[in-house]
């Protein structure tokens, strides 16, 4: 997909060798290296049969969601690939250490928004006290969102957005992309009905390039040839009306739960 990538953007090609399996995680997830370079590994095998997507498809679904990001040029989904490892054919992700100090999102008192930041909903905590949803009102986070509208993101957890020490924002854990029925949830519900901006515009236009091109044939060898056409078609009407979508008015839940 990216031939012009520098040698550290890249997944390396070596063998695998793991450290350790983060917990908790809903599927087998691996934290190991590849030539000295520090990589998360989700075989196949691990994952943790759902009723609503097919079984053994999570690692092809990050790989696209990849594919994805890299088409749109905003560097959301660290390079990932589909390789063999220790328990079999898995997805292999470049390893980013997030800044700690940062809070993209993050719950605070109720009616307390700190400044640069957007509401999303109130709600109680453990203790039944008033808070709120919050999180940040900027560019990589609003890339982040309208990638999401694209490939159907059913499990965007605050816990999934990774803060970088210069600002930029990455997302991880893909697997649940790609529906063909509207299966969004996120955190990210800040910008509903806002105009997208012109950089936004742009991106966009370039995914629908390159599905025109050899993106439609990167996809169809991950996914279903009826959830390519679904994105096609997820894309194309958010072009059309050009600003962020509204939850759909229906009973299924639009925010992944635990958000965290």
């Amino acid at each position: 997909m990216s031939p012009d990538l520098p040698t550290e953007a890249r997944v390396p090609d070596g063998e695998l060798t793991l450290h350790g399996r983060v917990l908790p995680a809903s599927n087998a997830t691996f934290v190991g290296e590849v030539d000295g370079v520090r990589v998360v590994y989700k075989p196949v095998a691990g994952e943790r049969p759902l009723w609503d997507f097919p079984d053994g498809t999570l690692a092809a679904r990050e790989v696209a969601a990849h594919a994805v990001s890299e088409a749109l040029g905003w560097d959301v989904v660290p390079p990932t690939v589909l390789r063999d490892g220790p328990h079999g054919t898995g997805m292999v992700q470049l390893w980013r250490d997030e800044d700690p100090e940062q809070a993209p999102v993050d719950i605070v008192r109720e009616g307390r928004v700190p400044d640069g930041f957007r509401h999303v909903f109130d709600g109680l905590d453990a203790h039944d006290r008033a808070v709120s949803l919050v999180h940040e009102d900027s560019a990589p986070l609003r890339r982040m969102a309208l990638f999401d509208v694209v490939v159907n993101n059913a499990d965007r957890k605050g816990g999934h957005v990774l803060p970088m020490p210069d600002g930029h924002r990455h997302g991880v854990d893909h697997g649940l992309t790609f529906h063909v029925e509207p299966k969004l949830r996120t955190v990210l519900w800040g910008w509903v009905g806002e105009g997208l901006v012109e950089e936004e515009v742009d991106g966009l236009r370039r995914l629908a390039a390159a599905l025109d091109a050899d993106l439609g044939d990167v996809l169809g060898g991950l996914l279903t040839a009826q959830e390519v056409a679904t994105t096609r078609r997820r894309l194309a009407r958010l072009l059309e009306r050009a600003e962020f979508p509204a939850p759909p008015s229906s009973s299924y839940p639009v925010i992944p739960w635990p958000p965290f």
